[in-house]
């Protein structure tokens, strides 16, 4: 493990949340979405903003454009390793504000080979070089990635991959395409690649989500030489979806102890973009999503609410303003203790004495194994009702 007195190495963040992720069921986006979203994005400090696939519509093609002109961000345009694809993306990013990027992409496993491409790897080799070296033409900054990366060789993967960077690219992406990697494994291919490489250019990945090791492969892959993790805000994308931005940075920050890397992100954008994107697609995150999910800073159990009350970092590794979340939340319900019960009513501005609180956490507790969480409303009755009893009221 690194020194922790070593300057720490900068991640870039690659966000394809334009791209890939609106490729999920239901995510799709039209451009003044597109647009409200890229110019969060921005203010969230990505390095890298995928726009679009421009060959593959109208839209598409209209989404990069504006996204490039109008949002002060690196925007990235995807494309086949084809002609026709790599000039319709070249004529989008034309008057984009930042230098922009070309995405090529062609898959180098033997299945997709075999299956998809019908081409020998003689063939794929020289048609991704051919394509890095068209795109290069068009703008300085060229992207390369081997899709299905994670299932090729890696002798026949570091050969693509010099042959690129010969050809003109800047950045070599291998990507994990069907989330079938796992870290050791993932990393360890990483390793030979960015070894071979050296600093010739820099190793990205893009990983897939279908055995939920997303982040996971991401993590492992910048411990072994990847300097650019492509991702998507709320792990939204193809299938099981991406790498989740949100995750892969607060691992970097949360863990610097062990992790000498940095992001560009400013954190506290985290949460406001996630609400955004959620907003904008009508899709939400699962309630107990890392970072931003719903129940993220949300205590029931009452010894994790007591230990919480008492200080905060026994029970929360990340402060929630940190990610734009406004502040922790103490579910009120059948786990929950006294220690919880008693803030609460003061919270509500009720006073109760020890007798009376033991009381009403006697008649709470009863409620709560009747339902899935207790109101504020119902504590106020609950509590008018024991101080009644006791022969006065409370406001």
């Amino acid at each position: 493990m690194p020194s922790s007195s070593r300057t720490p190495d900068k991640v870039h963040i690659f966000d394809t949340t334009l791209r890939d992720g609106e490729q999920a069921p239901g995510c799709s986006m039209n451009i003044p979405e597109k647009l409200r979203l890229a110019h969060k994005l921005a203010d969230l400090g990505v390095d890298v903003l995928e726009a679009g696939f421009p060959i593959a519509s109208v839209g598409d093609f209209e989404a990069v454009q504006k996204v490039g002109r109008e949002v002060p961000v690196r925007v990235a345009a995807l494309a086949r390793s084809t002609a026709l694809d790599i000039e319709r993306a070249a004529r989008a990013l034309e008057g984009a504000q930042k230098a922009p990027r070309i995405h090529v992409f062609l898959a180098t496993s033997d299945i997709h080979l075999k299956y998809k491409l019908k081409k020998t790897r003689e063939q794929v080799l020289e048609d991704a070089a051919a394509g890095v070296a068209l795109a290069r033409k068009y703008v300085g900054d060229v992207e390369f990635s081997a899709e299905d990366g994670g299932r090729t060789s890696a002798d026949y993967l570091i050969q693509v991959a010099k042959a690129v960077v010969a050809a003109g690219a800047s950045t070599v992406n291998v990507p994990d395409t069907v989330g079938y990697g796992i870290p050791e494994e993932y990393g360890a291919l990483i390793g030979q690649v960015a070894r071979a490489l050296g600093p010739s250019a820099i190793v990205s990945v893009h990983c897939h989500n279908d055995l939920g090791l997303a982040v996971a492969n991401s993590l492992a892959a910048v411990q072994n030489g990847a300097r650019q993790v492509e991702c998507t805000v709320n792990g939204i994308g193809e299938r099981a979806g991406n790498c989740s931005l949100e995750e892969i940075v607060m691992v970097l920050k949360t863990r610097a102890d062990r992790l000498p890397f940095t992001t560009g992100v400013k954190t506290e954008q985290l949460f406001p973009a996630s609400q955004l994107l959620t907003e904008i697609i009508g899709v939400g995150v699962q309630p107990n999503k890392a970072i931003v999910g719903r129940n993220a800073f949300a205590h029931e159990a009452g010894i994790h609410q007591d230990g919480y009350l008492k200080e905060r970092t026994t029970y929360e590794i990340i402060d929630p303003q940190s990610v734009g979340v406004p502040e922790s939340r103490l579910v009120l319900g059948k786990h929950s203790g006294r220690h919880a019960l008693k803030v609460r009513v003061s919270d509500l501005g009720l006073s109760l004495d020890k007798e009376q609180l033991d009381e009403l956490y006697t008649r709470f507790s009863a409620l709560a194994d009747t339902k899935k969480g207790i109101t504020d409303q119902e504590i106020r009755s609950l509590a008018q009702d024991v101080v009644g009893n006791f022969g006065r009221k409370i406001a």
